[in-house]
């Protein structure tokens, strides 16, 4: 199938990024030995605009996709977050290609009111529209065109390569990366941990409390020299919403705590993912954990196993090919 990406690629970045999902849904694709060609709409519209300037170039853009879609013809249009991209220019590829589907994807929470409204535009004009949420979340966006999907947050096995739970012995016992501050007080549940913990547990915090924020290689190793990982979203109440940190940190084999209001004990193993429900219980199971290394290995080892051979980047592109194209799903999808 020939499949036309249309998202922000980051190759101004040059390398100096975190992991992208865009990336992983790309290699995915690939991987499912379809022709994939991409559209970075941000870095299309900064290199064709005067001196420069993104904003400059935008109309540009939408007339490089349209070119685009008429040059490659492709069967599918995925349309991540690329936000330049205006429903009448997916409109007018419709017109250049009248067999063309095309699917949004999002991967921002829905506590965040811009990102509810950017998928309300985006339903309109989209045949299905996938969601980092639970379905359980997003009867709102129903009665427009859109079919709506629920997505996870993969792994992928070329990026989360390390495995912590194979160690006994690593710098660090529990990790938290993160600078953003804004629709969110779990900083108060950080400060909370930094106060409690044994000072045994050494907690590092990366991004925060004065500690240096890592990217790119950098995030990379210091998940590889932690024990134990808080996937703390900026708010807990949605079904199945979890940012990307939770495949990161489970992907890498580090032991992952995360809010039981998430209900992932839906489709994970038992003793793989460690569910919280209090800054008083993650403290103690924390605690408990860092205690027993051949409890928190195991577990690790479980969830580890549990991303990689069925929430991957390949099952991932395929389930969103499958579901787009109205097709048979051809794997179990946990998460489906």
């Amino acid at each position: 199938m020939r499949i036309l990406h249309v998202a922000h690629q980051q190759l101004r970045k040059y390398g100096h990024n975190r992991v992208s999902w865009a990336q992983k849904l790309y290699f995915g694709l690939i991987r499912n030995v379809h022709c994939v060609q991409a559209f970075s709409d941000r870095d299309v519209a900064a290199f064709e605009a005067p001196f420069g300037i993104r904003d400059l170039g935008k109309k540009k853009a939408n007339q490089r996709l349209l070119q685009t879609v008429e040059a490659f013809e492709p069967d599918l249009m995925v349309v991540g977050h690329c936000d330049i991209i205006t429903n009448e220019t997916l409109e007018e590829a419709r017109k250049i290609n009248p067999s063309l589907v095309i699917t949004g994807c999002n991967n921002d929470p829905l506590f965040v009111p811009d990102n509810v409204e950017k998928i309300r535009h985006r339903v309109d004009v989209v045949d299905a529209m996938f969601v980092s949420t639970g379905v359980k979340e997003l009867t709102q966006f129903e009665g427009k065109r859109a079919k709506l999907w629920h997505m996870p947050n993969p792994v992928d096995s070329s990026i989360e390569t390390f495995d912590s739970s194979a160690y006994d012995d690593l710098p660090a016992d529990v990790i938290f990366c993160s600078k953003e501050t804004t629709h969110t007080e779990r900083g108060q549940l950080v400060s909370y941990l930094k106060d409690n913990l044994p000072k045994a547990v050494t907690f590092r915090t990366p991004g925060s409390f004065g500690e240096e924020n890592v990217w790119g290689r950098d995030y990379d190793r210091a998940l590889s020299q932690s024990k134990m990982g808080l996937n703390l979203n900026r708010q807990e109440a949605f079904h199945w919403y979890s940012s990307a940190r939770m495949a990161q940190l489970a992907g890498n084999g580090l032991l992952t705590f995360t809010h039981q209001n998430g209900r992932f004990d839906e489709f994970m193993p038992p003793e793989s993912l460690v569910y919280f429900s209090s800054n008083e219980d993650l403290q103690a199971k924390i605690v408990d954990f860092h205690q027993d290394n051949a409890k928190r290995r195991y577990w690790a080892s479980r969830a580890r196993e549990f991303f990689h051979r069925e929430i991957n980047s390949t099952l991932y592109a395929q389930y969103i090919v499958e579901a787009s194209m109205n097709l048979k799903f051809s794997h179990p999808y946990v998460w489906a």
